[in-house]
């Protein structure tokens, strides 16, 4: 009589099972960023009545634009090896010193509004190149590790900006300033988003198809072996800061013509948020590693999630730890 063996099966389940859960580790990177988007479309479309209007996802987007500059200044120092603690102040020194000149300028000449605006971007552009030329040079000649050279550097430029507006927002700044640059709009996209999404197709061409980006991710993912190859790895970290003081000091700008007045706290958040649209996007905090468009992802599940806990009417010290457990989720995500 014939029997039919029925062992293979349970087995066949058990391999299909461990193959499942191998692909899952696997990939466990790539799969975390749109179940974490999912979560939280899924949770505050439940939990925040209005969530999913087009009026909020419109407003949503134009929140995420400073955010995303200063997020992909810090990815170009984070995929070098870096990290940069110091854009929320740059932010902050960059729309009080842009502020305090513009409002002089436009006092001097009120009939030329542009070359008071241009003034405060020429100044705002000087503060984004020097601190980050600060920054890469002490991370690199000094070989301060960037955590502490750039907290530091924070802290000192906090104070200037303390000491600029005497802790008060600056007025006076022309009307213009606001109607394009805050609240202007082109064929229907405002001003600001133009900005940002120029500043995304320019920081995706210099990571990926630049000479620059090459060494950038070669002296990130190895320095020493980046070095011996013929790439100037000090030089090539020195530019990672500048850039990401430079997006800042812009970002500080917008905030500025948005909120029509200098502002000394307008960055206090951004050092912790930058990170973690960096980090959820996938970015290694030991470098080589990180993509463009991934941290343009990131920044917008940061920006959802903080305007999901508001429309649910959450406090902002509990927004800070919802993102906190994002970072530590992120993190976890991306071990080795």
């Amino acid at each position: 009589m014939n029997t039919v063996d029925t062992s293979a099966a349970p087995l066949a389940a058990d391999a299909g099972r461990f193959t499942a859960w191998s692909w899952l580790r696997r990939n466990r990177q790539v799969i975390a960023l749109p179940a974490m988007f999912a979560i939280a479309v899924v949770a505050f479309a439940v939990g925040a009545p209005g969530f999913l209007t087009v009026d909020n996802l419109t407003n949503v987007a134009r929140q995420s634009v400073y955010l995303l500059i200063v997020s992909l200044g810090q990815l170009i120092v984070m995929i070098g090896g870096g990290l940069d603690l110091s854009v929320g102040a740059v932010v902050s020194l960059a729309s009080v010193t842009a502020a305090t000149v513009m409002a002089a300028a436009f006092a001097a000449m009120p009939d030329a509004p542009g070359l008071a605006i241009a003034a405060g971007v020429a100044v705002l552009l000087v503060i984004g190149m020097v601190v980050g030329l600060v920054n890469g040079l002490g991370a690199t000649r000094l070989q301060i590790p960037p955590f502490m050279m750039t907290l530091g550097m924070g802290s000192v430029l906090f104070g200037i900006t303390l000491l600029v507006s005497g802790g008060a927002p600056v007025y006076g700044l022309p009307g213009e300033l606001g109607s394009v640059f805050g609240f202007g709009e082109w064929f229907g996209v405002p001003i600001p988003a133009l900005v940002a999404l120029l500043l995304v197709a320019l920081t995706y061409a210099l990571l990926e198809w630049s000479r620059y980006g090459r060494h950038l991710y070669a002296t990130g993912g190895n320095a020493r072996a980046a070095l011996l190859s013929g790439v100037r790895t000090h030089g090539v970290i020195v530019v990672s800061f500048v850039l990401s003081s430079v997006m800042a000091a812009l970002s500080g700008f917008l905030l500025t013509a948005r909120l029509g007045t200098g502002e000394a706290n307008i960055g206090a958040s951004l050092p912790l948020d930058s990170i973690a649209a960096c980090v959820i996007a996938g970015v290694s905090l030991s470098g080589g590693q990180g993509r463009t468009f991934k941290v343009l992802l990131g920044t917008l599940l940061i920006m959802l999630v903080q305007n999901g806990l508001n429309l649910m009417q959450v406090g902002a010290y509990a927004q800070t730890m919802v993102i906190g457990a994002i970072l530590i989720c992120a993190m976890a995500l991306a071990r080795h």
